[in-house]
């Protein structure tokens, strides 16, 4: 039996929304129409994929496992179908992906000296959509911070740099050569956790990151140094960051205690590419 990606997309918007009205919208279709792609799926694949009840819709664990599967599938699909249409009308491009504080300048104008007839582009990420973009084709190559989900990637070890807790400059701790990550228990981290793995473990022990207040988890270093500098709470960069986004009311201060970020170059392991092969080359020889 061959897996439709049209009822697949339909079965991730569901599970994601779990709720076939707020997914159809979603969609642009009609829920009628959602709700026989579902059902004619769970007919495909012989299994029941939502309990549905008074209470509301729920993912059974066939649904947990498909959809666990769906989404690198998904990924993959359009990734396909991105580099076909990008190879149509332009066979010789290269993009490469970098986060914030991260100078990707020196590689890339090497990289276009030896290849002129190579379209070269450059993209800013974020944290939560470094790998992502890689995944599903956006990016042939990217500078990474870890940790990231690094499943299906290539990853080869570029820099390291140490962290630092970014406060505004009338907080208590301002002036300090350093801290610990002890001495931040108890503040609002303005981050997803899962980007400083420390904090549960050290910065908060007595309880779950939401104990220290109502979570707010910013995108860009923009809003985040913006919510630092409004007093409602603190952000852990790398040191570049934190120095590239120079401004006077808020300040950096090392962190003694943890260990220093980790960048890599990242690319699609299931990948043959001779172009992404001599960047990642020029790239860790500059």
């Amino acid at each position: 039996m061959e897996l439709d990606l049209r009822k697949l997309r339909y079965f991730v918007a569901v599970a994601e929304e779990l709720h076939f009205g707020r997914a159809a919208d979603k969609l642009h279709i009609a829920q009628p129409v959602l709700s026989r792609q579902i059902r004619s799926l769970e007919g495909d694949l012989k299994v029941q994929l939502f309990a549905r009840d008074k209470r509301g819709t729920e993912l059974t664990a066939a649904g947990e496992q498909l959809l666990s599967d769906a989404r690198p599938l998904l990924s993959a699909a359009d990734a396909t179908t991105r580099r076909a249409v990008r190879a149509a009308h332009a066979q010789n491009a290269l993009t490469v992906g970098f986060m914030p504080g991260l100078i990707v300048t020196a590689a890339v104008r090497l990289f276009s000296r030896r290849h002129p007839d190579v379209q070269v582009e450059v993209i800013r990420t974020n944290w939560d959509e470094q790998t992502q973009m890689i995944c599903d084709g956006r990016i042939d190559v990217g500078y990474v911070r870890l940790p990231c989900e690094a499943h299906g990637l290539e990853l080869r070890d570029l820099l390291s740099e140490p962290r630092v807790v970014i406060l505004p400059t009338t907080h208590p701790l301002a002036g300090k050569s350093s801290v610990s990550i002890s001495d931040l228990a108890g503040e609002r981290l303005l981050q997803n956790p899962a980007a400083i793995p420390e904090w549960r473990s050290t910065a908060n022990p007595s309880g779950p990151y939401e104990d220290t207040g109502p979570t707010l988890v910013l995108r860009s270093v923009e809003e985040k140094l913006e919510n630092v500098a409004a007093g409602r709470g603190v952000v852990i960069l790398p040191l570049s960051t934190a120095t590239y986004y120079t401004r006077s009311d808020i300040t950096h201060i090392e962190i003694s205690d943890i260990g220093p970020n980790r960048v890599c170059l990242a690319w699609d392991s299931n990948r043959q590419d001779q172009l992404i092969d001599e960047f990642v080359e020029i790239a860790l020889a500059t």
